[in-house]
């Protein structure tokens, strides 16, 4: 049954609302650490260090162990042998011993280990009665993980992650769910038994998985209850002797999970399930869910095992798959920032008309509906927008909360009326102080949303949180909302806005500031940490310009390599940094492309030819691998690197192609080097040494033999050159060196 409500519903009853807050509260506050009792088809001993003497034991640990371990310590239960591997295993890591292989009695158990305060925390699984995959699926390791890895999409990825975990464990459902930012959850992807109703697509509310839950599985990437419908078996004493305290068992693989959840299972039919963590960059992303419905099912713990490393490998993965996904748009967005800093650049007395009258305007940067311009106090609207006066509102209100919202007349109030027209706002400020903005407008876009069951319907019964019975597709009408901003396209608003504000620097011509703020277009403000990989820079500007030609850049791509760039825009002043900022932008946008230098270099080429005729300009690009020090370089009419090695150096003077912009469609030769740990490689521009009194030549020899003389990290090499060669202040002076380490 569905029903299509739309959003937002009317207001409930209040009292209700006091008696579900409260409700809600309550099992928030739920001891779901503590809970006093494990799952049964284990035993737990807790016990004291260095003896092993037990002090809290779960109430059926004689009959899992074969004999009582009440007033006794776990030498009395494990032979020698095992007692000396127990202990190796204590000091060591824990998680590399589990499990460990016992057999007390003649009964095979895993022994599993875990620390709680100042107790050793032990549990004991038979071996026997446990589901095994088998040696077939485990020798197939090697080729599951190649499938993992190869899927290029979020989709493709979750799809493998699914279908591999329940061919693993032998569930009869395996979801991929993951949690939105309200922590909402939405199964992506699913491979279940032939017979059984899909969830692909389902959503579920935040309430299913409390916080507290949430917590415990961003620390804990492995939960199993074996048998759903189980009778906690008590911990005896119930509180640990001397503290007073129940022991928290957050740790422990047996914990007995909430009643609430346990309810919640028995609604969905399910009589057995697991979960594995998803965790991206330290932060729940989501979980797999594998559910049962054909009784109890207990995954051995080797199976168990991989599980857990599959979702590990995968949340490593999810990162860069998602980046992947979302390279072109970057690629594209980034595009025309680069064109609209150019048009700012050919015109920058008057940026309006540069993003209001040109072929691209500030409304094709980003998916939108309509923009909003706001220079020197006036405003120009582009596409659909609301009115100007309610323009000059909205803006203020949105940037006073972060500056994006994909919800605005949810979010604030007093905006009712904008929802068909601006539901999502994205602004920046200009800088300037005068109240200038860049403001883009998204419409509402209503959309359904399926939920597993009803998420309005939890009841609350005694006082207690009842989950809902029904789990049957239900669809609502979301309104109020518009596609979400993304990471890149906010940060190309701010990049756009910032270039805004230099231009208007330059045009008041305060030196001070417009010198600090090209500097900050132009170079980096720091030098990013790249793991594998030891940097320096040194940016000397000219004694005649605030700024020049010069800019140098580090690009880490999505293979993991780094670029490293130097270029050179012929001339110097105002509009030599206009042209460099617009090279090192289209370079950056060329360079996540992750086709090689010279391919980067190509693209760079056309551009110039296309939207910059008559500049020129030579660059220089290397990409490093940090792991194996595989390193490509393609050269633009630019003077040779340098490469140390052993002791000596050399000018790499392979891989030359003519400067940009001399021919409308050039090609770059690419050259193939080895940069091995203790080598260093040096960039430079002409001004470390062109000499009114000196040939080239013997500069680029002076560069070479100072390197060959030279020790020490990238910086101190860098630092080093300049000081030994010491060049005239008539022109920009940018040195980059790299090594691995």
């Amino acid at each position: 049954m569905s029903a299509a409500p739309t959003l937002p519903s009317p207001a409930p009853d209040p009292l209700r609302r006091v008696v579900d807050d409260e409700a809600l509260a309550r099992c928030a506050e739920e001891p779901i650490a503590v809970p006093g009792a494990i799952q049964p088809h284990g035993a737990l001993l807790a016990v004291t260090e260095p003896d092993l003497a037990v002090v809290v034991a779960s109430a059926n640990a004689a009959a899992v162990l074969g004999t009582d371990p009440t007033g006794r310590t776990l030498a009395d239960l494990l032979t020698p042998a095992e007692i000396d591997r127990l202990r190796a295993a204590l000091a060591a890591d824990l998680v590399e011993a589990d499990p460990l292989r016992v057999a007390p009695a003649g009964t095979e158990l895993d022994l599993v280990l875990s620390r709680s305060g100042d107790l050793l925390v032990t549990e004991w699984e038979p071996v026997a009665g446990a589901g095994q995959a088998g040696a077939a699926w485990h020798r197939r390791l090697p080729t599951v993980l190649q499938r993992l890895s190869a899927p290029t999409s979020l989709e493709g990825l979750t799809a493998v992650l699914a279908r591999e975990v329940r061919a693993l464990t032998g569930f009869d459902r395996v979801m991929v769910y993951r949690f939105d930012a309200e922590w909402n959850g939405e199964v992506v992807a699913e491979d279940r038994r032939a017979d059984l109703e899909p969830f692909l697509g389902l959503h579920y509310p935040a309430g299913d998985i409390p916080a507290q839950a949430r917590a415990l599985y961003a620390t804990n990437w492995m939960r199993l209850i074996p048998d759903a419908t189980y009778t906690p078996v008590p911990l005896e004493p119930p509180l640990v002797p001397g503290t007073g305290r129940p022991l928290d068992l957050s740790g422990a693989v047996l914990r007995s999970v909430s009643p609430v959840h346990l309810e919640y299972l028995a609604n969905m039919g399910v009589t057995a399930s697991m979960s594995v963590s998803l965790i991206d960059r330290g932060k729940l992303w989501g979980l797999v869910a594998c559910h049962g419905y054909s009784g109890a099912h207990r995954p051995s713990y080797a199976d168990r095992t991989a599980a857990e490393f599959l979702g590990r490998t995968a949340s490593l993965l999810l990162h860069t798959t998602v980046e992947a996904g979302e390279r072109d748009r970057v690629v594209a967005v980034a595009q025309r920032e680069a064109e609209l800093v150019a048009a700012i650049g050919r015109t920058p007395r008057t940026p309006a008309a540069a993003l209001v009258d040109g072929d691209l305007t500030a409304l094709d940067l980003l998916p939108a509906a309509g923009a909003a311009v706001r220079l020197d106090g006036r405003l120009h609207l582009l596409g659909r927008t609301p009115p100007a006066e309610r323009v000059a509102a909205v803006v203020p209100a949105v940037l006073r909360v972060g500056g994006a919202t994909d919800r605005l007349t949810l979010a604030l109030p007093g905006f009712e009326d904008l929802a068909d027209d601006a539901s999502g706002v994205l602004a920046v400020e200009v800088g300037g102080g005068r109240g200038d903005f860049l403001a883009w407008f998204r419409p509402e876009t209503p959309r359904e949303v399926s939920w597993g069951g009803d998420p309005h319907t939890s009841k609350v019964t005694d006082g207690r949180l009842s989950p809902r019975r029904s789990f049957a597709r239900w669809t609502e009408t979301v309104r109020g909302t518009a596609r979400p901003w993304r990471e890149h396209e906010v940060a190309a608003a701010r990049a756009l806005a910032g270039h805004l504000g230099e231009a208007r620097l330059a045009r008041a011509g305060e030196d001070d500031r417009l010198s600090a703020a090209l500097q900050r277009t132009l170079l980096l403000e720091e030098l990013p940490k790249v793991p594998g990989v030891a940097l320096g820079a040194r940016y000397r500007p000219s004694e005649a310009d605030v700024v020049g030609g010069d800019w140098y850049d580090l690009v880490p791509l999505p293979s993991g390599r780094l670029a490293v760039v130097l270029g050179d825009v012929a001339g110097h002043g105002l509009t030599a940094a206009s042209v460099t900022a617009q090279l090192r932008h289209a370079l950056r946008a060329a360079l996540l492309r992750d086709e090689g230098p010279a391919a980067a270099l190509a693209e760079l080429n056309r551009l110039v030819a296309a939207l910059l005729p008559g500049e020129m300009a030579t660059a220089l690009v290397v990409q490093l691998d940090p792991a194996g020090g595989a390193l490509a370089l393609a050269n633009a009419g630019h003077l040779p690197a340098v490469h140390a090695h052993d002791g000596a150096a050399r000018l790499v003077t392979d891989g030359r192609g003519p400067a940009l912009g001399l021919l409308d469609d050039a090609d770059f030769p690419e050259v193939e080097l080895r940069l091995d740990p203790g080598d260093r490689l040096l960039l430079y521009s002409d001004g470390l040494v062109e000499r009114r009194d000196r040939p080239l030549p013997e500069g680029l020899e002076a560069v070479r033999a100072t390197v060959a003389g030279l020790a020490g990290e990238p910086q101190e090499v860098v630092d080093g050159v300049v000081a030994a060669l010491d060049p005239a202040g008539t022109d920009d002076v940018t040195v980059v060196g790299l090594a691995r380490v």
